[in-house]
């Protein structure tokens, strides 16, 4: 069980990337971020970033973090957001295999204790950057709706945390 533990359990749990810490990030040592975009950013229907996520990407940059955004999405969505944020972006990267990890600590120039993974989804963020050593950050989904596949890892998603819920591992509750 521990293995299972070790691998989808976020190192930490937060409503939303607003809660997130990134003073904090920035002064334990943190260089990079790499974050989803879907649900995690914003909700997967909408197309900009919002003005919010806008100012916590300045605040992230004046701090000195890079951050890049890794999306199982397509490139027309991936990289139209990304561009009006100015950041890099890896599209279609099959998280959670290691391969868009990799790529975005090269693209960043950064070993893996300098990058933290934000993203609202166990089976892929959290799974992917877990295996991959580096810190995890688990967001609540920006929206409720998910398309099929995302559906699926949410049932598994579930389980795991009444799993951990029970076994005393995580006290934080979801509203």
């Amino acid at each position: 069980m521990g293995m299972i533990k070790h691998y989808f359990m976020p190192n930490e749990y937060v409503q939303s990337i607003f809660q997130i810490d990134i003073e904090k990030l920035a002064n334990s040592g943190v260089k990079g971020i790499i974050t989803d975009l879907d649900n995690t950013l914003v909700g997967w229907d909408v197309a900009d970033p919002t003005e919010a996520v806008k100012e916590w990407f300045d605040r992230a940059k004046e701090l000195g973090i890079t951050v890049t955004i890794v999306s199982n999405n397509n490139e027309q969505r991936v990289g139209n957001f990304s561009k009006s944020l100015n950041v890099d972006y890896i599209f279609k990267a099959k998280k959670p295999r290691g391969r868009a990890f990799n790529q975005a600590s090269k693209l960043m120039n950064l070993n893996p204790e300098e990058i933290v993974v934000i993203g609202d989804q166990m089976l892929t963020d959290v799974f992917g950057g877990n295996r991959r050593g580096l810190f995890t950050i688990m967001v609540v989904p920006v929206k409720k709706t998910d398309g099929f596949i995302t559906k699926f890892n949410r049932m598994i998603e579930r389980r795991l945390l009444q799993h951990f819920r029970k076994k005393g591992y995580i006290k934080w509750e979801e509203n």
